[in-house]
């Protein structure tokens, strides 16, 4: 299903927007109007590009403070005004809790719940300034509310993540909304460890919707919180899992 939005005028800054769900993110904003920012550490060999436009990419490790801070105040140079801003950036290896390093740790909690944060603070001061405000999207996992083993730094930092989108939505409100999307496993290559040997179709079973989703998924909920039809949503929460999964007993039984 195609879903339109008009956000022609509007201008869009997406992290880790170079690849995976980001990059689809970045090209479904292009294709609805938007003038779009991405980053990354390193240079991407393609950008998003949608609707006869091209995202422009600024280098920026948004772990430490100083960096994100100078990502928003290019971006706003570059664009003119900051009305979206899609918190991406994330994700962890797996990795066994009991010898994981503390280094480790740090770098997981770092880019998945310190540097959401250290973007949306310059973000925020940008958007309270601007009469029609601004949106903050915060990209989370469903290992926040329902850890896997090898995951519980990342299961953690999520977990952060998500009760941070609340606490922000409660000081930031009303001119700057900021809302939280809560994923399930998404086919995307970066993830394909996770699928097994069968290419995902054991895990689609275990699935409501019957199918493992797509970044564009993801993507579609992002221009629906960032649109003028979520003007009355902040704090929230939108799982897009696909119903979560089948629980374990009900599996057994069935088979």
């Amino acid at each position: 299903m195609d879903v339109t939005a008009d956000f022609g005028g509007r201008a869009v800054l997406v992290t880790g927007g170079t690849k995976g769900i980001g990059f689809v993110i970045a090209e479904r904003f292009l294709a609805a109007g938007a003038d779009v920012v991405v980053c990354g550490r390193g240079e991407p060999e393609v950008l998003p590009s949608a609707g006869g436009r091209t995202a422009r990419f600024l280098a920026a490790d948004v772990r430490d403070a100083g960096a994100a801070a100078r990502l928003v105040e290019e971006a706003v140079g570059h664009l003119g005004r900051l009305d979206v801003l899609v918190n991406n950036a994330g994700g962890s290896p797996p990795a066994d809790a009991g010898t994981v390093s503390p280094r480790f740790v740090e770098k997981v909690v770092d880019l998945n719940l310190l540097a959401p944060f250290y973007v949306a603070q310059p973000a925020n001061k940008v958007m309270r300034e601007q009469e029609t405000g601004g949106s903050i999207i915060n990209i989370g996992s469903v290992a926040a509310v329902d850890p896997q083993p090898g995951m519980a730094a990342y299961s953690a930092a999520k977990a952060g993540l998500l009760v941070l989108t609340r606490a922000l939505a409660l000081e930031w409100s009303p001119k700057v909304r900021v809302n939280h999307i809560t994923t399930g496993l998404i086919r995307t290559e970066s993830a394909a460890w996770a699928y097994g040997e069968d290419g995902g179709a054991a895990v689609a079973q275990l699935i409501p919707m019957g199918r493992m989703a797509v970044p564009a998924d993801v993507a579609n909920t992002c221009l629906y919180l960032a649109s003028d039809l979520a003007s009355y949503i902040t704090g929230a929460d939108i799982p897009v899992h696909g119903g979560g999964e089948v629980p374990a007993r009900y599996v057994l039984t069935r088979n």
